[in-house]
């Protein structure tokens, strides 16, 4: 089924335009994102829920050019030149150009992230996400949803080794979305609720995460399992307080979460704080979100009009940045 599934995409490409002309240019966005419920079990194969940053956003041009270059915040030279942490970047500009435009010329590649890097809000899938659309409209290509997942993928495995295809999903998402074993469908949510994302301004590393978790579940198998499995039941419990409008049940699903991520080790001094502040000025549940050892809080507020002093809380507490972002019938996102 896999190799049926592989020549079908490759007759889709070949059958779509895929040379890139002088003068022409191609554009792309992908957007941040937090996960609510369900890190670490989700590499178990357990769900998890995310919700979109929508306001937060990593963009790419391309254009026709001597030779292949980048241009960025962080490097502008040639892309065979680019530095080690650029390698998820490179493998998503040779895999969508590998695919959706094999007869295409060298190109210059402007990239723009307001996405905070390795704080786990989708920084390395949003930027790989915003270079497949760039590729693909450059050349007048059309691939599908399937596609376009696989080809972030390639970069995020560079980026994080065996990634769940998670972020892959979350970044392209314009709604919440339940993702299980490989499949992504939208999260349904009953009323608007407003979250606040803290920064602590301290990188987290997914990949270090997840390999601690599976090193202390190699020298305690019952125990590990024991909360990768209420970590799972919480992601399924909370995407039901989504569709009944629990905000409520969801917060203290969210204080239970963090609770057991600081179990397992992959909370900080940071996280816990902003976690604590968090709470302390009345927020319904506070957790960290990502991989965890550094990154960001995620704080349920009781109303919209309640997120600026939880906010403002929460910068007090020595978050580097905050953003609000309402999900819902009324969703939108601010950034502070």
């Amino acid at each position: 089924m896999t190799s049926q599934r592989h020549d079908h995409r490759n007759a889709t490409a070949r059958a779509r335009p895929s040379s890139l002309r002088e003068g022409s240019t191609g554009t792309g966005r992908g957007h941040g994102k937090a996960i609510l419920l369900g890190e670490h079990s989700i590499v178990y194969e357990g769900p998890a829920i995310a919700l979109p940053l929508l306001e937060m956003n990593a963009t790419a041009s391309i254009r026709a050019a001597p030779e292949a270059r980048i241009a960025s915040d962080l490097y502008e030279g040639a892309v065979d030149g680019a530095p080690a942490r650029f390698a998820p970047i490179v493998e998503a500009v040779r895999a969508a150009r590998a695919v959706l435009a094999p007869g295409a010329g060298p190109f210059e590649l402007t990239l723009h992230s307001d996405i905070p890097y390795e704080r786990g809000l989708g920084s390395s899938a949003a930027t790989a996400a915003a270079i497949v659309t760039a590729v693909a409209d450059a050349v007048g290509a059309a691939p599908d949803e399937d596609t376009r997942h696989e080809l972030i993928q390639r970069a995020e495995r560079v980026a994080h080794g065996a990634p769940s295809g998670l972020d892959a999903r979350a970044v392209v998402a314009p709604t919440p979305i339940r993702f299980d074993r490989g499949r992504a469908e939208p999260a349904g949510v009953a009323s608007p609720l407003t979250f606040v994302v803290a920064d602590t301004g301290v990188r987290g590393s997914t990949r270090e995460a997840v390999a601690s978790v599976r090193a202390r579940r190699e020298a305690d198998r019952a125990g590990i399992d024991a909360v990768i499995r209420r970590l799972a039941t919480l992601a399924d419990e909370a995407a039901a307080d989504l569709v009944d409008g629990r905000a409520d049940a969801l917060g203290d699903r969210m204080n239970e979460a963090h609770a057991l991520l600081v179990r397992i080790d992959v909370s900080s001094h940071e996280l816990d704080a902003l976690v604590v502040a968090a709470t302390a000025a009345g927020a319904l549940g506070a957790k960290l979100t990502g991989g965890g050892r550094g990154g960001c809080v995620l704080a349920l507020a009781p109303s919209r009009e309640d997120a600026p002093p939880l906010a403002s809380a929460l910068v007090a507490a020595g978050a580097a940045r905050v953003w609000t972002t309402t999900v819902g019938a009324s969703s939108n996102q601010e950034a502070e």
